[in-house]
């Protein structure tokens, strides 16, 4: 009972991932500036006015429904 089933007999293997933890820096600075301007009075103003196109060029873009 010490043996853990694994399902189909494969062995558990650790997947080799590589990350650069320069490029995620880049990424999560990115990030916060966006979310820095989505609290933004600017960004309500523009939003309003329908000329914000920042934020929502990226929600169009990536905005996954199914997930």
């Amino acid at each position: 009972m010490s043996e853990k089933n694994t399902g189909f007999g494969v062995e558990k293997q650790k997947p080799n991932v590589i990350i650069h933890t320069d490029e995620v820096g880049k990424l999560l600075k990115s990030y916060k500036k966006v979310k820095k301007y989505m609290r933004s009075n600017l960004y309500d103003v523009r939003k309003m006015d329908g000329t914000e196109t920042r934020v929502s060029e990226l929600i169009d873009k990536y905005y996954d429904p199914d997930v």
